[in-house]
């Protein structure tokens, strides 16, 4: 099993920034990739930004530029860097770590959830 437990969520006016960050523990060999999501009160949860362990990244267009995600292995934690930020960046972010099994099955693990809330 791995759990995560993300931090740094809180309340920020619009153009402030917020870091995120999410502890792996447990069982993290081969843990692969890493991810952020979120999801907005009546909204279906979307995909923020993700991150390989070789490191490379991609985000939704809505927050390229704003947004940046990193990993520290030997630290087994993943970051969101929220600047810029927005009204409609209000969400829970949820942590995401995937890590393969024999055959190449995937097996999901999420975090509890941290609430960001951008006040204008």
């Amino acid at each position: 099993q791995v759990q995560l437990v993300e931090s740094g969520g809180g309340l920020v006016q619009a153009g402030g920034s917020l870091r995120l960050s999410c502890a792996a523990s447990g069982s993290i060999f081969r843990l692969s990739t890493m991810g952020w999501y979120r999801q907005a009160p009546g909204k279906q949860r979307e995909l923020v930004a993700v991150i390989s362990d070789g490191g490379s990244t991609d985000y939704a267009d809505s927050v390229k530029g704003r947004f940046t995600i990193s990993r520290d292995n030997a630290k087994n934690t993943v970051y969101l860097q929220m600047n810029s930020l927005r009204p409609e960046d209000t969400a829970v972010y949820y942590c995401k770590g995937t890590k393969y099994g024999p055959a190449g099955i995937p097996y999901h693990y999420w975090g509890q959830g941290t609430q960001v809330t951008v006040s204008s």
